[in-house]
């Protein structure tokens, strides 16, 4: 029996304005199937838009194929149905709900209202493989709100997986988290990659360079170098535009 089919995430020509101002300029993007890919570049590089972009939550021009599906012109909703899930800054989960019933709702996506009305003596399935997966099985009747915050976005990624998101687009997971959560972290992206292709916006250095299989790093809208970790940072563009090294003074 084969598990469900991996795709990667094509990009081109990605163009986003905003009155005038072009924040996307042209992006060109290959994330294969099952990448951990990060994006970094400073403040204002396009990371957060071009996200957005490809969620619909922004119109671009241009083309952000999953898999065999054009993703742009549809509607938000519609994108989420094709297995496109992301996570913001801040973990989005429902704090007046346990932790079951968050992931609960967020796996209800593709079910009837009724099956979600009625009253269940059991946890569902995937509910129970999700807890287990984002390592909060014995939190499950713990309000989410109680949560920490590490374990916050980690629920948030876990209401991805009951969803059948199969491209997950993280807005700095690890941001304000321990050394602990964030190892913890990133060895749930390992997991989760193993069926699913995952894209993470990163500021953290220290955690890119233990988990990423590949990077791209923009600057002004535009993709400035790609690769694996060491080729990124062996770049001199790089290092004088995001490291803040000026090559040319050392040299």
């Amino acid at each position: 029996m084969t598990g469900p089919q991996l795709d990667g995430l094509c990009v081109r020509d990605l163009r986003v304005t905003f009155d005038g101002f072009t924040a996307v300029d042209g992006v060109d993007l290959d994330v294969p199937p099952g990448d951990i890919r990060f994006l970094i570049g400073p403040n204002g590089a396009g990371k957060t838009t071009v996200v957005d972009a490809v969620t619909g939550l922004v119109r671009a021009t241009g083309s952000a194929r999953f898999g065999d599906r054009e993703l742009l012109g549809r509607d938000v909703h519609r994108i989420a149905r094709l297995g496109i899930g992301r996570t913001f800054q801040t973990a989005s989960v429902f704090e007046e709900l346990t932790v079951v019933q968050n992931l609960d709702i967020a796996a209800g996506v593709t079910r009837s209202w009724w099956t979600l009305a009625r009253r269940r003596n059991r946890i569902p399935d995937e509910v129970v493989a999700a807890l287990e997966t984002i390592g909060l099985s014995d939190r499950g009747d713990q309000l989410a709100g109680t949560l920490a915050h590490g374990q916050k976005q980690w629920l948030e990624i876990g209401m991805l997986l009951v969803s059948d998101a199969r491209l997950l687009l993280l807005d700095e997971p690890v941001a304000g988290m321990s050394h602990e959560e964030r190892d913890a972290t990133g060895a749930l992206l390992e997991t989760v990659s193993r069926d699913r292709t995952v894209v993470v916006i990163e500021h953290d250095m220290d955690f890119l360079r233990r988990f990423a299989r590949s990077v791209t790093v923009l600057h002004a809208g535009r993709v400035l170098s790609e690769g694996t970790v060491a080729q990124v940072q062996a770049d001199p563009r790089v290092q004088e535009v995001y490291l803040g090294v000026d090559t040319a003074t050392e040299a």
